[in-house]
């Protein structure tokens, strides 16, 4: 009758709609939720030095953001198009990108989206910031230099009147260019206030540009070039033969400052060269003609072979002893075609010019994988040299290794090529690869339930646990981000936890209440204490009851590690426990997760694994096919079946069930108990075979309790889920194979006595098995079997189950191979299925008539494609959210719309830190009023006034001389009007239109205020109109100072009288000037005495503050 009813339900889904909840579309919306891990894709790199941020761009639109204290942040872009430029607004929480098929988008950090987009008319060749400011400079393939301004309080990206077309150069060179000489890089020079732009041309054209003079500086070309090689592959001398054709045009390819001041210029060509040109020959007035010596530049070459790899990549990194005279250089490429693939460091000096430069050393590193960039990180501390803290290479896929400072002094003071230190691998929050993740467990902590206590007892210990096994470096380059407030509530427990197995035979467990993981406890594979054969193997399974605190680990090697949660001081032991022998070994007493048993019965690998509620049993299902049920109050096992399919497929599913009279729900004289006849709880274990057996076993004695198992013909199963008739899902593995883990068992009655050595009280375990009711047969009788397949999804009665029959109720058929699935909950109901396909392909279908109401892929949600053995690694709860790995990734996915267990977007880490910004903002203002006295500030102050002199491209750029406001207001009234244009056609109001004599200046001494009323206020406002009215001659405020004409100035300073009396006023006024200049010599004193208390103050406060956190300010 049941059957019946529910297959009619199936075929009208408006009243499965009601009755069972099903999902609707409305009720979808896949994301991600938390990422972690750098993509494999990742193919550029960027720096902020003031925020500490690392940015990686990649190949298909996405954005990495790194930071410090495990913030992470992932950007997606619209278009699934590769970044081939990447640069950072410098410490104002804005990262600009430039895409493949030439959009400029500006991100806001802050909010996490795209603020704006400019698509381009052109391809863009080259693109730079100018440091500390919102001007960008873009060059394209046509050989014009335009100029962005990003305008944060509109939200556009403003492209202004400023640009340089190609000719226009040549013209003010007086030199010819070919016609479309795109730009191939665009380097604003150091220590110019963004004044003077560096422009090199694909021809080997380069040229150093004034732009508030509107003028070529400096000219360069390989025509200047007047050298021949020498067999140690570095020479200036001419050669026999100089030819001055176009032929000779040599390519450049990449191109860096190679001095801090940008004296010295390294540029990499296309045939492998690499030249260093002196830059600091350069014309100073406008009239000048641009000035050219062969003298200025030196050749370097990485190989003497005629056919060489084109230099790549160069990066600059000055030499504290040395100053600008010497350096390491960088290099990717410049070597012989086909040799191994390496990064070059040459250790330069040219102490005496750079006629004698010397290559004091060089260093091969080598690389894991193929190189994709590199980027140097300057210290936090550093001074105007921009001396580098790290070396970080990007290699494919998604490899990030460090090299620190003392590492790379140690390589280049090596006399070897081939250095013999090793990087280290960027540490990632959650490893996948070093060491290889095998399989994975989302676990959610009821905080409802009656073992509340335990559960905080087991988050304070693995807390404490975690301080002894967490180890850190003392100066990380990456420390940008602010965590969420949600992360230092002390009233905070730990809701949920992601447990993770390991290649080495290790188990991490991360506290994931919130999207900041954190690394709460590290198990090794090996036991302490005893040598156990097999301890280190890959972990294949895992599982962990949160009401009991135990987590089960199983292995390739057969053997079962059972950790339970000790948070008190009571003795513990290790039970070893093995086909002829049961030891007991004192254990030392530590809170946190100790291990209590170890399990070793047959040596086949373990493919799935669940703990029963209570902790009372684990079940055990082998790659053999035979299934293991341990007994934890006795430890000691309680049974192990024989092989329960006949081709000894391996078990990937075992379900434990606890119900009430088994003879009403079968009504078969075939089954008979020999144990407790009249016990009426009976205990059932489902089993689930790869090759699609399902057997239902008796949980005492290990016998089947149908003679008949069920077998669907020329399947292979991936999950099996038990919906009872309140539309719960019983614990069940949902994977393919064990490691995929499932939801906790709805009921279950293990009454047995648990061992008082696990650290929960008595009371405790009689609070878990009391709550565990049994099922009746009538209720059982109600429930639904869903049975996955890699080609179908089949529903079967209980009961059909338990007597083996092979009669569905509903049966659909997968279009697809399918590798994975989950089930998951509306209103605490089964309503849904969530399929993975090998395509990558993902389906959202409805319970129980399978309908798809929703359709994704990988790609689409994460740019992922699916790959071998990745279903290993997935785990899900009923909620919706599913965790995977994929390379150095790993990501949590949400797919229901109403669910929000992160508490997004509250709990969400910033990336962009303003009070830091506002800090170094004011420390540069203050910087700049000292820079007469050198005065740099200790501590925080300090190094963040010295932090902002480190740029991507080794320039640091001296923002001391003038600030950063004062840079960006005349960088923005040059670029307002067009390089050529008449200045005084285009006069703003804080230019100046004519000099002003100091006579016509009012300089009044501040009256003593002895009232704060409003009549004083009056007074006040009246008198700084009057002396208005004095300065500007009767002007208002709207108006502009003028220029008076010669009959002006002579009716004011014409006077009747004689010559005495004229030079006797004349006298007056020079003493009223004397006086002037006095009062303005006072002003000065004084306002460098305030400077000088606000610096002595700041420091106080500085050495206050500098120990404590933000939010404890």
């Amino acid at each position: 009758m049941f059957t019946k009813r529910l297959f009619r339900k199936a075929m009208h889904p408006s009243q499965s709609n009601v009755e069972h909840g099903n999902v609707t579309s409305t009720d979808l919306d896949p994301r991600i939720a938390l990422h972690y891990g750098i993509p494999s894709t990742a193919s550029v790199l960027a720096f902020d030095p003031i925020q500490r941020l690392l940015a990686i761009g990649t190949l298909d639109g996405r954005i990495k953001i790194i930071g410090g204290d495990n913030i992470e942040g992932l950007l997606m872009s619209p278009k699934q198009l590769s970044y081939k430029f990447l640069e950072f607004l410098h410490n104002q929480g804005f990262l600009v990108g430039v895409s493949n098929d030439n959009d400029i988008q500006v991100w806001d950090l802050e909010h996490r989206c795209i603020a704006c987009c400019l698509p381009w008319d052109s391809n863009i060749t080259a693109f730079s910031m100018i440091f500390g400011t919102q001007f960008m400079y873009v060059g394209d393939e046509y050989g014009l230099m335009s100029v962005l301004k990003y305008d944060a309080e509109e939200g556009k990206l403003l492209r202004l009147p400023y640009h340089i077309p190609a000719n226009s150069v040549a013209d003010a060179a007086g030199i010819s260019l070919p016609s479309y000489q795109s730009i191939v890089g665009i380097l604003p020079q150091p220590c110019t206030s963004g004044n003077r732009v560096l422009i090199a041309y694909d021809n080997g054209l380069i040229v150093l540009w004034d732009v508030s003079e509107s003028r070529v500086v400096l000219l360069r070309g390989y025509k200047d070039l007047q050298l021949k090689e020498s067999s140690n592959g570095v020479s200036n001398e001419p050669p026999d033969d100089i030819s001055n054709n176009e032929e000779d045009e040599k390519e450049i390819s990449s191109l860096c400052w190679a001095s801090s001041n940008g004296s010295i210029l390294a540029v990499g060509y296309v045939d492998g060269d690499i030249m260093l040109w002196n830059t600091s020959n350069t014309s100073s007035t406008k009239d000048s003609q641009p000035a050219a010596s062969s003298n200025n530049v030196f050749k370097l070459q990485l190989s003497s072979a005629k056919r060489k790899l084109p230099v790549i990549v160069l990066h600059w990194s000055a030499n504290r002893s040395r100053g600008d005279n010497g350096g390491r250089l960088f290099i990717y490429g410049g070597d012989e075609i086909g040799s191994e693939e390496v990064l070059t460091v040459l250790n330069l000096d040219w102490s005496s010019g750079i006629q004698t430069l010397r290559c004091l050393s060089r260093v091969d590193l080598s690389l894991n994988g193929s190189f994709a960039d590199m980027i140097l990180i300057p210290h936090a501390g550093a001074t105007e040299k921009n001396y580098t803290a790290a070396l970080f290479i990007l290699a494919n896929p998604g490899q990030l290794h460090v090299y620190d400072d003392s590492c790379l002094s140690a390589l280049t003071s090596q006399q070897e090529k081939k250095p013999s230190i090793s990087p280290v691998q960027f540490p990632s929050v959650i490893p996948t690869n070093d060491p290889s993740m095998t399989v994975a467990k989302l676990c959610f902590l009821p905080g409802s339930t009656n073992s509340s206590k335990v559960l905080s007892k087991m988050a304070s210990a693995l807390k404490t646990g975690a301080k002894s096994t967490l180890t850190s470096c003392n100066e990380w380059a990456l420390t940008g981000g602010v965590p969420s407030q949600f992360s230092f509530s002390e009233a905070n427990r730990v809701e949920r936890i992601y447990i993770a197995g390991y290649h080495d035979g290790s188990v991490r467990v991360w506290d994931a209440t919130y999207p900041v993981l954190s690394l709460m406890l590290a198990l090794d594979g090996e036991v302490q204490g005893i040598e156990v054969a097999g301890a280190g193997a890959s972990v294949s399974a895992l599982d962990f009851c949160s009401l009991s605190s135990t987590l089960a680990v199983g292995n390739e090697c057969g053997l079962v590690r059972v950790y339970k949660l000790n948070t008190s001081s009571i003795e513990m032991a290790l039970h070893f426990v093995t086909e002829t022998k049961h030891e007991v070994h004192a254990m030392h007493q530590e809170k946190g997760l100790q291990c209590t048993a170890v399990f070793s019965f047959i040596t086949s690998p373990i493919r799935t694994l669940k703990v029963a509620k209570s902790g009372a049993k684990i079940a055990v299902g082998f790659e053999c096919g035979r299934v293991a049920v341990f007994d934890m109050s006795s430890f000691s096992l309680k049974f192990l079946t024989n092989c329960v399919s006949g081709s000894s497929s391996a078990v990937i599913s075992v379900t434990m069930k606890t119900f009430l009279d088994i003879q009403s729900l079968i009504n078969s004289p075939k089954f008979t108990r020999t144990e407790n006849p009249k016990d009426p709880i009976e205990e059932m274990v489902l089993v689930l075979t790869r090759n699609a057996h399902i057997l239902v076993i008796d949980g005492v004695s290990g016998n089947l309790i149908s003679s008949r198992p069920m077998h669907v013909k020329e399947s292979t199963a991936i999950s099996i889920y038990v919906i009872e008739g309140s539309d719960s899902v019983s614990e069940d593995s949902q994977e393919k194979h064990p490691q995929h883990l499932s939801h906790e068992i709805t009921v279950q009655n293990d009454s047995a006595p648990f061992n008082i050595g696990s650290g929960i009280k008595p009371d405790e375990v009689e609070l878990h098995t009391s709550c565990e009711t049994p099922c009746s047969g009538e209720k059982l009788l109600d429930s639904v079997v869903v049975l996955c397949c890699e080609d179908t999804i089949r529903l079967y009665s209980v009961k059909s189950v338990i007597q083996g029959d092979n009669k569905f109720i509903h049966e659909v058929n997968l279009g697809k191979s399918c590798c994975w699935a989950t089930t998951f909950k509306k209103d605490e109901k089964v309503c849904g299925l969530i399929l993975f396909y090998q395509t990558g392909g993902i389906e959202i279908r409805s319970l129980p008539d399978l309908e798809v109401v929703g359709e994704s892929s990988l790609m689409s949600i994460l740019r992922w494609s699916f790959k071998t053995n990745m279903d290993k690694t997935m785990s899900s709860y009923d909620n919706g959210q599913i965790t995977l790995a994929n390379g150095c990734e790993l990501a949590f996915i949400s797919f229901l719309a109403f669910e929000n267990d992160f508490r997004i977007p509250e709990s969400l880490p910033c990336l962009h830190d303003n009070v830091l910004a506002a800090a170094a903002d004011a420390a540069i203002n203050f910087s700049s009023s000292q820079s007469r006295k050198q005065f740099t500030a200790p501590g925080l102050l300090g190094g963040i006034i010295k932090g902002i002199k480190g740029g991507k491209l080794g320039q640091a750029e001296n923002l001391t001389g003038s600030t950063k406001s004062r840079i960006t207001r005349d960088l923005g009234n040059i670029f307002s009007r067009g390089p050529f244009s008449d200045p005084s056609s285009d006069i703003t109001d804080d230019q100046e239109i004519g000099e002003l004599d100091i006579d016509d200046i009012q300089i009044d001494e501040p009256e003593p205020v002895a009232s704060t009323s409003s009549h004083q206020g009056k007074n006040d406002k009246k008198d700084k109109e009057t002396e208005r009215q004095k300065l500007f001659e009767g002007g208002t405020a709207d108006q502009k100072p003028r220029l008076r004409t010669p009959e002006e100035i002579i009716a004011k300073y014409r006077h009747g009288g004689d010559v005495a009396a004229v030079a006797a006023q004349a006298r007056d006024k020079l003493a009223q000037r004397q006086e002037k200049l006095e009062r303005l010599s006072r002003r000065t004193e004084e306002l460098q005495d305030g400077a000088e208390n606000f610096a002595s103050m700041a420091n106080e406060l500085v050495k206050t503050m500098e120990g404590r956190k933000w939010w404890k300010i």
